[in-house]
């Protein structure tokens, strides 16, 4: 087997280049998926689930682009046409994500059209990340790797911290940071359209600067017969072929990965509500009869008229002078718009302009539908409950649309009687006001904080191979970034967040360097490829999991007529990861008492 040459400096950085564009995108979508599904209206104990895609999406992709780029070999490449087909679906995927509550559908649509979206950009992000890692490994000798994954380490933290701040940068240069409820203010979209454009000039860079080896000097360099004809083993013969530090490293991982999911899921509400006093808001979560509770996105009367819409009741009318009048729309001083299509509108500061059943005070005019009414005197805005009287018949959807004729089409329904719709109320729910100026400014500034992590997490990771014993060091960085994640659920000054960050930095610098240069260095032979991929089940998995718990967690420790306390999430968080840091001491590895000489293997962000 011949020795791989020595490449120039900017043959190493074109292998990595690539990496700038995707991470901009991995960052863009980590420190805003929560904002966008809040802004569009998830009830935040549904938060964790939508997270559960993109591990999900880890989990399925990483071992198969894995395993068949070790076999594929065609004109384009051996790596680049995972590259290529990854980047065109996330380029595409990007600007239709933060759009989800801008067309026009209903809530439920819009949620259901995010989540689709949110699985196609993560599938495509994990496809196009892979191949990065793998071309070090296929065109780089093993004197200049070291180089070669600092480089990648460069621009990955470089794509991170500009993905981060872009909404904030955004919004210093005059874009709007706050929008209608139910839409992603203009900072958010327009970061993920230039996120879009600059992973296109990436990977259209990368395919003009990297020359892959054809199979047959790539075999010269790495050994063996041309992969396209050799039968890669399959994945149970690797799990059971694994080194014991593939399982040991793996539970560790779990702990870790665990922790991060609930900061991604849990930050940007934790840090509105502690540091920056976002006003809550009452969010109707059904309808109570007697002992009986209908608890659905959308309840409508009969299977015509939709009186609850994704935890909004609707206006049926105005009472004015003491005379009802029905009504869509609700015009006061003549102009100022409090109605709209049944709907209470906000204010531009994302304050509600009415409230039901009180009267409308310092009005000089009302108009209803169109129409003038001259006797003003104590109106107020009436929803469909309060007017109900006798049997009715309540339907509870899931999805409702509305077609262009005003006629409703409802999917997953369920009708229910209730013999005297007097005696029914709303069941509510306090929830954060994702429409006004704070949530918004908390939105940029976790942005910020997750650049203010990179930062630390790159002159952390310059200091981890100056200790002596690896485990030590992975060990404390986890107990340092335990201590910044359970700082999150007290600290109530934005500032002050940067302290926790840098420590949760520290942590993060180690889980992406030593498990995979533990990892790397216990592999024998072949298929290195195929256990990266599985290797990054050990990060999926615990994601999954922590998704899929995440809400009952939170359910559990709610309490009626409160906002959920998603900041104590983090305290858990910090436990999880501290408990990582114990389970670093059963890892089993050789000369770990000694200082490694190789630069740590940073892995990819999934």
């Amino acid at each position: 087997m011949k020795t791989k040459p020595d490449l120039g400096f900017w043959k190493l950085w074109n292998l990595s280049f690539g990496f700038f564009g995707v991470q901009f995108a991995y960052a863009l979508q980590s420190a805003n998926v929560s904002r966008i599904f809040t802004t569009i209206g998830a009830d935040p104990h549904e938060l964790s689930y939508f997270w559960i895609l993109p591990p999900l999406m880890g989990l399925l992709v990483q071992p198969v682009v894995g395993m068949m780029s070790d076999r594929t070999w065609n004109r384009f490449g051996r790596r680049l046409p995972y590259l290529i087909l990854g980047a065109l679906i996330a380029v595409v995927v990007m600007c239709l994500l933060p759009n989800a509550g801008s067309f026009h559908f209903t809530v439920a649509s819009a949620i259901l059209f995010g989540i689709i979206a949110l699985m196609l950009l993560d599938t495509s992000i994990n496809m196009a990340m892979q191949p990065f890692k793998m071309l070090v490994g296929d065109m780089v000798n093993e004197k200049q790797k070291g180089l070669a994954y600092s480089i990648q380490s460069f621009l990955c933290n470089a794509g991170s911290i500009v993905g981060y701040i872009f909404p904030i940068l955004l919004g210093w240069i005059g874009l709007q940071n706050t929008a209608p409820h139910g839409v992603v203010p203009s900072t958010v979209i327009w970061s993920f359209y230039i996120g879009a454009a600059i992973l296109l000039i990436c990977v259209i860079y990368s395919l003009i600067k990297i020359k892959e080896w054809p199979p047959q000097v790539y075999n010269e360099y790495n050994g063996g017969e041309e992969r396209g004809k050799e039968k890669s083993p399959g994945v149970i013969r690797l799990l059971r072929n694994a080194p014991s530090t593939f399982w040991t490293v793996g539970v560790v991982q779990f702990f870790c990965w665990f922790a991060f999911l609930f900061l991604w899921t849990y930050a940007t509400n934790t840090v509105a509500f502690k540091a920056f006093d976002t006003p809550s808001m009452e969010s109707v979560a059904g309808i109570a009869d007697g002992d009986k509770v209908y608890k659905s996105k959308n309840i409508l009367l009969g299977d015509s008229v939709l009186i609850v819409s994704h935890g909004s009741a609707l206006a049926q009318g105005v009472e004015a002078g003491g005379i009802f009048y029905p009504a869509s729309t609700v015009v006061v001083n003549g102009n100022d718009t409090i109605v709209s299509d049944h709907h209470i509108v906000n204010d531009e500061n994302g304050y509600a302009k009415a409230s039901f059943n009180k009267p409308l005070s310092q009005i000089s005019s009302l108009s209803i539908d169109g129409r003038s009414v001259p006797d003003f005197s104590n109106a107020k805005v009436v929803d469909y409950l309060s007017r109900l009287q006798g049997p009715v018949t309540l339907t509870e959807a899931a999805i409702v649309a509305e077609g262009e004729d005003g006629t409703l089409t409802i999917e997953d329904a369920s009708s229910h009687q209730v013999k005297d719709a007097s005696k029914c109320s709303y069941v509510t729910n306090i929830v954060l006001n994702a429409a006004t100026p704070q949530y918004n400014d908390a939105g940029n500034w976790v942005g910020l904080l997750y650049a203010i992590q990179a930062l630390g997490s790159v002159v952390w990771a310059v200091m981890l191979p100056k200790f002596r014993s690896r485990k030590f060091s992975y060990s404390l960085s986890l107990v340092l970034a335990g201590i910044g994640f359970i700082m999150m659920s007290f600290i109530t000054n934005q500032w002050l967040l940067f302290l926790a960050f840098i420590l949760i930095g520290c942590g993060w610098a180690a889980m992406l360097a030593w498990p995979f240069t533990i990892l790397t260095n216990s592999i024998k032979g072949g298929n290195i490829g195929a256990y990266l991929g599985l290797f990054n089940c050990t990060i999926c998995i615990p994601q999954i999991v922590a998704a899929l718990v995440g809400g009952v967690i939170l359910s559990i420790m709610s309490k009626p007529g409160e906002v959920a306390p998603e900041y104590l999430m983090m305290t858990i968080a910090g436990v999880a990861i501290i408990i990582g840091s114990v389970c670093v001491f059963f890892i089993k590895e050789s000369n770990d008492g000694n200082a490694p000489k190789e630069a740590p293997v940073e892995s990819e962000n999934i």
